[in-house]
């Protein structure tokens, strides 16, 4: 079925929203994209004079995509090479959607995309909807066809799992570089203690590689341990053998995090989450796959 005009900008404008729900739903802005764009082909075939109110009927049809990639992608993850992390997204990524609210904010942070992982799909897309897009459990309970006392069941227990994980301080962006300046100026110190004084005592650090590159494949506990991996990882000697490298403070989905740029390639994101008692966990990104956008964005900036 060929689009007219107005369907083609009714679609164009709610592009954006979309995007940011599957990124939510999916921790992948490459998956985010796909999903959207199959959301498209069911909207071009769909029978538009029967659609009473289009965003409605696109929310619905893209969660309906999402749920499916969900279920394959627990399947995927039994066979993922070590630890999974979402793709990180740099700031200003339209990905990212609304940030008007701490709840929006926090729902697209490394940290609780990486929690959300424990949600079943269905926990997830209730959680998503109702916390970042102030959906109502009525209209989330028509796209999942469910009641909507289910779907305040569901809510109640999604925000538990991810309450029962997360300990973060929010910081704007302002904050968030100067975290990442300062914890940079401590790595690139030669010296463990100014790592440790910003690590929380009991700091975990999970790396990803997805079996492309490589990479710790259980997590390293402990200020002490993290602090000696990461200025052996950044001592000069160890970068020197890789070509011309930077090591950047940057903004990433909302929080403070550094940057490995290669050749002018990013080949790795160190994402920073930060507590009241340091930074809690160091979330290493260099699963190339998981890179490509953001080295694209960053190019550009």
């Amino acid at each position: 079925m060929t689009l007219g005009t107005h369907e083609v900008e009714l679609f164009e404008r709610s592009r954006g929203r979309l995007e940011a729900i599957a990124y939510r739903l999916l921790g992948s802005a490459g998956d985010a994209e796909d999903a959207v764009q199959d959301t498209f082909l069911r909207w071009q075939a769909a029978d538009h004079e029967h659609i009473e109110t289009p965003q409605a009927w696109l929310t619905k049809a893209l969660t309906n995509v999402c749920l499916n990639q969900l279920t394959s992608a627990r399947a995927r993850r039994e066979t993922y090479v070590g630890q999974w992390l979402p793709e990180p997204v740099l700031a200003g990524d339209r990905m990212l959607g609304p940030a008007e609210t701490a709840e929006q904010r926090e729902s697209v942070s490394i940290a609780v995309l990486t929690l959300m992982e424990r949600l079943s799909p269905n926990e997830r897309v209730v959680y998503v909807l109702r916390e970042a897009f102030g959906y109502t459990h009525l209209d989330i309970a028509r796209m999942l066809d469910l009641s909507e006392s289910n779907c305040q069941q569901l809510y109640r227990r999604a925000r538990q799992h991810v309450a029962a994980g997360r300990a973060r301080v929010e910081v704007d962006a302002a904050a968030a570089r100067r975290i990442a300046e300062e914890f940079l100026a401590a790595a690139l110190s030669g010296d463990t203690e100014p790592l440790v004084r910003l690590l929380a005592a009991g700091a975990v650090s999970v790396s990803d590689g997805g079996g492309a590159v490589p990479a710790r494949r259980t997590p390293m506990v402990g200020a002490v341990a993290i602090a000696r991996f990461l200025r052996g990882l950044l001592r000069p000697s160890t970068t020197a053998r890789l070509g011309d490298v930077g090591v950047h403070a940057a903004v990433v989905n909302g929080g403070p995090a550094l940057l490995a740029v290669v050749d002018g390639r990013v080949a790795g994101v160190m994402s920073l989450e930060v507590t009241a008692d340091g930074v809690a966990a160091v979330h290493l990104q260099a699963n190339p796959a998981k890179l490509e956008r953001l080295t694209r964005l960053w190019a550009r900036s």
